[in-house]
């Protein structure tokens, strides 16, 4: 063990940048959920600075979050439960320290529907999106889909749906994906389980790197439903 930090805080994301480790989380309580989204940094480990990031509004609840770099800077998106259980939003910072919600964007899936625990990264010209979908007729439980935008406001949902479906000794749920690219692959890590008493950290590999990972899931020519993250 190298390091520990960030107690009573859970769902969260890395990213490094230059010199420092940076992570985001949100904090809970035993009595009323989840709450804020933190913002923790460190240059050696050992040291680690914390300060909010992104807060919610009234009685909403926010959850998991994600960070890319794009070329305005940094993009989050971060999962709430409000006005959907679940849904995300946007955010964006120069400096990974403060960050300016993004208004009037919210993605609530094709059908104002449970879309969690969303991972985005960009490849120009499109951001990707790999999120939790709740069952649907003829697949096993909780799925991941995967959808793709150039503005966040509309958004492409793969023809490929869904990306991640529980197999043998998965239980009845891939979720919370997370994915980096190393030496020209891509390392895909999600969760399995039963979304109520176990769950498994586990990891499949793309034998490619990230952007052509992506592009797969969306062929040249096939058919997209495309969806609006207007409100």
């Amino acid at each position: 063990e190298v390091a520990r930090f960030g107690a009573r805080h859970s769902l969260g994301c890395a990213l490094v940048q230059g010199d420092e480790v940076h992570a985001f989380a949100a904090d809970h309580t035993e009595n009323d959920w989840f709450h804020d989204i933190y913002h923790f940094r460190s240059a050696d480990l050992k040291s680690w600075t914390r300060e909010p990031a992104i807060r919610r509004e009234g009685n909403e609840h926010l959850l998991n979050s994600s960070v890319c770099r794009d070329e305005r800077g940094f993009l989050m998106a971060y999962e709430s439960n409000v006005p959907v259980a679940f849904c995300f939003k946007f955010a964006r910072s120069k400096d990974l320290a403060a960050w300016e919600k993004v208004p009037g964007l919210v993605f609530t899936g094709e059908k104002n529907e449970y879309s969690a625990c969303p991972v985005i990264r960009y490849s120009r010209p499109f951001y990707y999106v790999i999120y939790l979908h709740a069952a649907i007729p003829g697949h096993n439980g909780w799925v991941s889909f995967m959808a793709r935008s150039k503005d966040l406001a509309t958004w492409q949902l793969s023809p490929k749906n869904p990306v991640l479906e529980a197999g043998e000794g998965e239980g009845c749920n891939n979720s919370d994906v997370d994915l980096i690219e190393i030496d020209g692959k891509t390392y895909v890590y999600y969760c399995n389980g039963d979304q109520r008493t176990w769950g498994d950290l586990r990891c499949a590999v793309y034998p490619g790197p990230m952007a052509e990972f992506f592009e797969s899931y969306f062929p040249p020519g096939a058919t997209m439903i495309e969806v609006s993250a207007k409100k």
